[in-house]
């Protein structure tokens, strides 16, 4: 395998880079490097910016808005926003429902919502997981039944993240109970005003309300806005986590957090001497920039493996992605809350090193990122796909 980049994918960097230098607002590029979360209106902004430049779905087919770049340079692309970093695009819509729209949906679906999302037009949310049926996602009871020209859903989904900015939800909802559990299962499209949709908040750990609880009261959906077959949306549902398993790798995300960790640790903070005078924490770092390494080759070997995979099929492989994507995070804010000790509890915004605002209330990005190893099938459950789906174990 060439692990080396070509001239041209070098000078492909350096023009997303300078997109990103010349366009990204730098109060939002502070924001973000500090830690900070972005509002609905900053996230769609920043959206119709890369969708104007031809860039907000560029992995979607180019009919759709897509760039028609090879997966390398999707990947370069990831990379660098997340090292910059600049914001991402809603993946709930772009990485998640938009292509399985554009890959099983009807033909006036993808005419409907693909112009839509790749815009954020409409922001989109996931009603998955259910209580009782989170990583055993097969298990939900979320009744759909058919009514004429509409579907009568009833149920609850839970860990729904941002519904509170949502426009639409995509479900998935039991159509035949009497089937086997993963072949009862059905693939619909609810707009979030239907009536008998509530959205309550629920408060995280880290005071944060990303997430909420999403009731389903005799909520009417058209039958136009099944995806695919009835009682074929356990197929639908594994390509799209395979596709959300792939964006959990944030191989840049890391690589950012682990150079602030590297600056952060060279300067006095609070007039200590520096971290990096500790051998014992410059061994951590060291083995921590290893293992983000090593995650990048696997993710090399991934997209590789990927070029010869027919369209729609899921990548079991996708779950080496998820387990030590999320493990490398979290272990970006465990080093990083050590670093700082109690001064991450507070939010700072005084001077300060670059970087010193970001490691202030590194705490709350910690307790945060504590969901990585859970949502999108918790890592046990990944474990179990690589054992069965890789080594046929």
């Amino acid at each position: 395998m060439e692990l080396g980049f070509t001239q041209e994918e070098i000078a492909f960097r350096a023009e997303v880079r300078g997109f990103l230098e010349a366009e990204l607002p730098e109060a939002l590029r502070r924001k973000l490097a500090d830690g900070g979360r972005l509002t609905k209106d900053e996230t769609i902004a920043w959206t119709r910016i890369l969708h104007a430049k031809g860039w907000a779905v560029p992995h979607w087919p180019v009919e759709w808005g897509g760039t028609g770049w090879d997966p390398i340079r999707q990947m370069i692309f990831r990379d660098e926003i997340q090292q910059f970093p600049a914001p991402e695009t809603v993946s709930f819509g772009t990485l998640m429902v938009g292509p399985v729209i554009h890959t099983f949906g009807s033909p006036a679906q993808k005419a409907r919502f693909l112009p839509r999302i790749a815009r954020l037009d409409d922001w989109w949310c996931q009603g998955f997981s259910e209580p009782g049926a989170g990583s055993d996602l097969a298990s939900l009871k979320t009744r759909a039944v058919r009514e004429g020209d509409h579907y009568v859903v009833n149920g609850q989904k839970a860990w729904t993240t941002l519904a509170q900015n949502a426009d639409w939800i995509f479900l998935l909802v039991r159509t035949d109970p009497a089937a086997k559990k993963q072949s009862g299962i059905s693939f619909l499209l609810a707009d979030m005003r239907t009536p008998g949709i509530t959205v309550r908040p629920v408060e995280t750990i880290d005071g944060g309300v990303e997430i909420n609880e999403v009731f389903l009261e005799d909520v009417r959906v058209p039958v136009e806005n099944l995806v695919g077959e009835e009682n074929r949306g356990w197929d639908y549902a594994k390509f799209l986590l395979t596709n959300e398993r792939n964006g959990q790798a944030r191989v840049g995300l890391s690589k950012a957090r682990a150079r602030r960790i590297r600056k952060l640790a060279e300067s006095s903070i609070d007039g200590a001497p520096p971290r990096m005078e500790d051998p014992l924490f410059r061994r951590r770092l060291a083995e921590l920039e290893v293992e983000i390494k090593a995650l990048e080759m696997t993710q090399f070997r991934v997209i590789t493996a990927e070029r010869s995979a027919g369209e729609g099929k899921p990548n079991p492989a996708s779950s080496i992605l998820k387990i030590r994507g999320s493990e490398v995070l979290q272990a970006t804010t465990e080093l990083l809350t050590d670093l700082i000790g109690p001064a991450a509890l507070v939010r700072h915004e005084g001077a300060g090193p670059e970087g010193y605002d970001f490691a202030r209330g590194g705490a709350a990005t910690y307790f945060n990122m504590r969901k990585l190893s859970i949502y999108g099938g918790s890592n046990e459950i990944q474990r179990t796909i690589i054992a069965k789906a890789i080594l046929g174990l």
